[in-house]
């Protein structure tokens, strides 16, 4: 697998995105993921990473989008949502990419109100949607386990469920391990992930609260999880995820310790190539 960065860790530190992508380069990352909005991004800021990107021979491998209106029993908001999802799709052809990173929502009114059957029934449909719209693009839609107790998908099992119901080959799974972990995976959990799963994320947590942490600041036991991804075989990237650094004036270092721990653990376990 390749080594990637979601360039979010720079701009939550305030750091220029051209500034993000060349010390992403100059780091050692073999790829980057991009976390843009193409409603927010205007022709001119789009240009700039793509251009940047090719310069610096760095290739983008995907682009993440949380969409939770996806799974809201509001047509008129499903109908925003799949449309604002097609622009992302648009977008990862653009950049040349290779699939869309898209985050579900989760149920609403504790389950009470509108029955949970029906809000899946509503994720189910606009994916099938968006798989179709990704096909004909030739890109892949991986979909993201949240570790939340409303969240849709949110165990491998409910993440199997889902991609079953949809039945489409261009909608996939994302393995994200801090995650795993956080809503109490165990790793041979992801046996049921072959075939299904082509992108995966990696951070470290205390274990108990979403963390997104270098490698080696929480409480992770990655090697077991690594192993049963590198079982999976999957010709993908393993993209780190780094959100909202406490020492912002420190991201350089911040970054380079996460490269440099996630490497040592991919390489102990034969996945990085």
């Amino acid at each position: 697998m390749k080594l990637g960065l979601i360039n979010s860790a720079w701009v939550q530190a305030d750091r220029p995105t051209v500034y993000g992508l060349e010390k992403t380069k100059e780091l050692g990352f073999d790829v980057v993921d991009i976390f843009i909005d193409p409603l927010d991004a205007d022709v001119r800021e789009r240009r700039l990473i793509k251009d940047a990107c090719d310069r610096l021979e760095l290739p983008i491998v995907s682009i993440c989008c949380v969409a939770v209106g996806l799974v809201d029993f509001n047509p008129s908001v499903q109908r925003f949502h799949v449309e604002r999802a097609k622009r992302y799709l648009d977008l990862v052809y653009e950049y040349e990419a290779d699939n869309l990173l898209l985050v579900l929502g989760e149920y609403i009114w504790n389950q009470e109100v509108i029955p949970p059957e029906e809000q899946w029934r509503i994720g189910v449909a606009n994916c099938r949607e968006l798989g179709d719209y990704a096909a004909q693009l030739g890109i892949k839609i991986a979909l993201e386990l949240e570790p939340f107790k409303l969240s849709l998908l949110n165990s491998v099992d409910t993440m199997v469920r889902f991609i079953d119901d949809c039945d489409h080959e261009a909608v996939r799974a994302n393995i994200d391990v801090s995650h795993l972990l956080l809503a109490d995976v165990a790793p041979e959990a992801l046996r049921r992930l072959k075939g299904k799963a082509i992108h995966c994320h990696i951070s470290d947590c205390d274990g108990k609260r979403h963390g997104d942490l270098p490698p080696g600041r929480g409480v992770v036991p990655f090697e077991p999880y690594l192993r049963e991804i590198k079982a999976l075989d999957i010709d993908g990237t393993m993209s780190i995820e780094l959100e909202y650094s406490p020492e912002p004036e420190k991201i350089v270092e911040w970054v380079a310790e996460a490269y440099r721990e996630t490497d040592k653990l991919m390489q102990a376990v034969g996945l990085r190539g």
